[in-house]
């Protein structure tokens, strides 16, 4: 009796042990992992220094620089050795207003030049010192003294938006920005638009209405206004639909290239098509290799050795790609129904005859579709690897960036790659419906 219990209790004290194993375990999940989830939260707050990174933010240049993307600015400058006056679209030259003209916010009364801004903002330019009326403020003016800029202040508190320094005032507000130094005042007016992205201040073409343009246009003038546009000094639309033309060409020759390179290596790196594992392996690891190494660490390789150049970044997108089109191609060469192969073979056809249509129509739809897709995903990447080989719309876009004024002109970069993309995107669909599908749009 005594054995006979044994033997019907231990299996019962078996199950009760599993049983209370799982419970821990269950308790450990639901009360261990948030615990440790907290943790890392805790040591990544303090590893990556978001308390430093809070206490350095600037939230008042990133609104300048929010500003900048949808709006322009007009200098009106004043050289304070030579009292010259300057009024410039965006500060440059090519957007310099002709000699004698002027916003018309800006007036001139003998030797006073007044500047009119938003919220009854104005600034006054005297032949020997500047005074800035600022709304519920009062005035601040200020003179080139010596090395420095000296400036008197209303009574009371500075505000936050005045810095002030023995070498130079600047003011920011709503209305604009002031700016005074040694050897130069400028005022700063902000619109809203990007000005001059049609036509230039010194074309015939400038401030005409659409209407004004069409009729013009059916006039006999539309190559005149197509060159006016085209060639503008100012947003350069000729030199950014060449960089597109070279970014897409980048991605182009670096795709279709690695597809090209990776193709007839893919069979000797598949079992099925490859019996020597030495000679297999030997071609994988160069795959490895190839894609193992990011795109922008074979730029700066390539960049080195043949100097910089679209072909550099094509040459980058080709290696990288060619290790991942390599691994894709032999996969998908390893997964081919051998019944059609040796179907082909029954016909006497020769290894080439075999491989031509016995493997490469089955391989076809995903080759193509693996394709087309790093296509689409290389005119993206192409932009960055640009910006490192001075090619394509990367190189201006960096250049924009670098100036850390034309922040209008990045906006506009950064609209026209996101439309090339979507151009892309729509095309490989397009492509792949037609080659792999055969769908006619439904005709």
């Amino acid at each position: 009796m005594t054995m006979a219990s044994d033997i019907h209790t231990a299996p019962t004290d078996s199950l009760k042990t599993r049983a209370d194993a799982m419970f821990r375990t269950k308790r450990l999940w639901s009360f261990g992992l948030p615990g440790l989830v907290l943790l890392y939260l805790v040591y990544a707050f303090f590893a990556f220094d978001l308390p430093g990174l809070i206490d350095r933010a600037r939230p008042e240049n990133g609104a300048i620089l929010m500003r900048d993307i949808y709006s322009y600015k007009t200098h009106v400058e004043r050289d304070n050795r030579t009292g010259e006056m300057s009024y410039a679209i965006e500060g440059e030259r090519k957007g310099e207003y002709p000699e004698g003209e002027r916003p018309d916010w800006v007036t001139v009364d003998g030797d006073v030049t007044t500047v009119e801004m938003p919220e009854g903002h104005e600034v006054r330019y005297y032949p020997d010192h500047v005074e800035y009326d600022i709304p519920g403020y009062g005035t601040i003016s200020a003179r080139s003294e010596g090395r420095g800029v000296e400036a008197t202040y209303p009574d009371g508190p500075m505000p936050d938006y005045i810095s002030a320094a023995r070498n130079r005032v600047m003011v920011v507000t709503d209305a604009g920005r002031v700016t005074i130094t040694r050897n130069r005042t400028e005022v700063f007016r902000y619109f809203t638009g990007w000005e001059l992205f049609f036509f230039t201040l010194d074309s015939p073409y400038h401030g005409l209405s659409a209407g004004e343009l069409l009729s013009r246009a059916t006039s006999g003038e539309a190559g005149a206004i197509w060159h006016d546009f085209w060639q503008n000094n100012m947003w350069r639309h000729a030199d950014v639909a060449w960089a597109l033309f070279e970014t897409l060409l980048m991605a182009f020759l670096g795709t279709f290239g690695a597809a090209i390179v990776a193709l007839p290596l893919a069979f000797l790196a598949a079992r099925n098509f490859t019996p020597l594992m030495l000679v297999r392996q030997f071609f994988r690891r160069i795959f490895d290799l190839c894609r193992g190494v990011d795109a922008l660490i074979w730029t700066i390789v390539l960049s080195r050795a043949f100097g910089p150049g679209p072909m550099t970044g094509a040459l980058a997108i080709l290696l990288t790609d060619t290790g991942s089109f390599g691994k894709m191609f032999s996969e998908a060469l390893e997964n081919v129904d051998d019944k059609q192969i040796e179907g082909i073979r029954s016909t006497g056809a020769k290894p080439v005859q075999r491989y031509r249509f016995g493997v490469i129509p089955q391989v076809t739809p995903v080759l193509l579709s693996q394709v087309l897709y790093f296509f689409e995903s290389n005119t993206r990447s192409a932009t960055i690897i640009g910006a490192i080989t001075g090619g394509g719309i990367g190189l201006l876009l960096t250049q924009a960036m670098i100036t850390q004024k034309d922040w209008e002109e990045v906006t506009y970069y950064i609209i026209l790659v996101v439309m090339l993309v979507f151009a892309m995107d729509s095309f490989s669909g397009w492509l792949r419906r037609k080659l792999i599908k055969g769908d006619d749009g439904g005709h």
